[in-house]
């Protein structure tokens, strides 16, 4: 048998359970992964709360993660890339907060040596939106890029990754993060009103491109700020098309191996790092998703599976 958080109705944290239930079995092209640790995003609080019915809960309770890390377990019917017993880390099909996870093979990368089973649990959802976004506005160098919520996940990689393409990055964020974003070559500003004006200010050359991670009502003054609204992408604000504004989901998904391409060799460098906020235990998963629905994170939560 194994352990899984699901939930068997829309609400908040208080309707996830640990439930334990048979092991996952990899369908043809599937691997399963014995997890060591699973990533938590905005998306998943979405689903769990009913914002995005996906019919998810219509054959019973649902599985809950999109991201994790962990030891290659069981091989479905045709898998010739991977081996029992190799590290990886990537997108989950099945529920990825489970002690077992099942999911297409060609949506692992190999762990390399270098990052922890956190470290690599933490990236797959924000390194390919930041990587995807940034491709979709054409960030290049010379140019300066605004990110709304620059302090979580696919902010931090975006302006990383941004400014190692020779962008300048001007980031909305909390005061508490303001230091050390300023560590990473992040010019910070402050939430509220006024903010336009401070995002002048900050980037007196003009802003370029708008990554919107906050979902903040904020599209009206980044599509006003770059002067076309084919520079701005969100990942957060469902009204986007009253802006023609692109909302980029995961239906954009670039492959992983051409994302970490990129990603492994500034982290090797020193040039990108992902800061883990903090981690829970499995039988606290309720408590790592009310901290994330509270917000103002630095980086990522993870949930670490003994």
């Amino acid at each position: 048998m194994s352990l899984a958080i699901r939930y068997a109705r829309y609400g908040g944290p208080d309707v996830l359970t640990l439930d334990e239930v048979p092991i996952p079995e990899p369908g043809p092209g599937e691997v399963r992964v014995a997890v060591r640790a699973a990533g938590v995003n905005g998306i998943d609080w979405k689903l769990r709360r009913g914002f995005l019915d996906r019919g998810q809960l219509a054959g019973g309770p649902a599985g809950t993660g999109v991201e994790f890390a962990g030891i290659v377990d069981a091989l479905g019917a045709g898998v010739r890339d991977w081996s029992v017993g190799q590290a990886v880390f990537g997108h989950a099909t099945s529920g990825a907060v489970a002690t077992h996870a099942t999911t297409a093979s060609e949506s692992l990368l190999a762990k390399p040596d270098w990052l922890s089973f956190e470290q690599a649990a933490s990236l797959p959802v924000a390194a390919e939106t930041a990587y995807r976004c940034l491709r979709q506005l054409g960030v290049k160098e010379g140019q300066t890029l605004l990110v709304h919520a620059v302090a979580g996940g696919v902010g931090l990689v975006a302006a990383q990754l941004a400014r190692a393409w020779g962008a300048e990055v001007v980031g909305t964020a909390s005061p508490v993060h303001h230091a050390f974003l300023r560590e990473l070559g992040v010019r910070p500003v402050t939430y509220g009103d006024g903010l336009s004006e401070r995002v002048r200010a900050a980037a007196p050359e003009g802003v370029d491109a708008v990554l919107d991670g906050s979902g903040r009502d904020v599209l009206a003054m980044s599509v006003e700020l770059t002067g076309d609204a084919e520079r701005v992408v969100t990942i957060a604000d469902g009204r986007a098309a009253e802006y023609g504004v692109r909302f980029s989901t995961g239906a954009d998904r670039v492959p992983l191996s051409e994302v970490f391409a990129e990603i492994f060799p500034l982290m090797e460098w020193g040039a990108l790092r992902m800061p883990i906020e903090r981690t829970f235990p499995l039988e606290r998963t309720a408590d790592a998703y009310r901290l994330s629905e509270e917000g103002h994170l630095r980086g990522k939560i993870v949930i670490v599976v003994a």
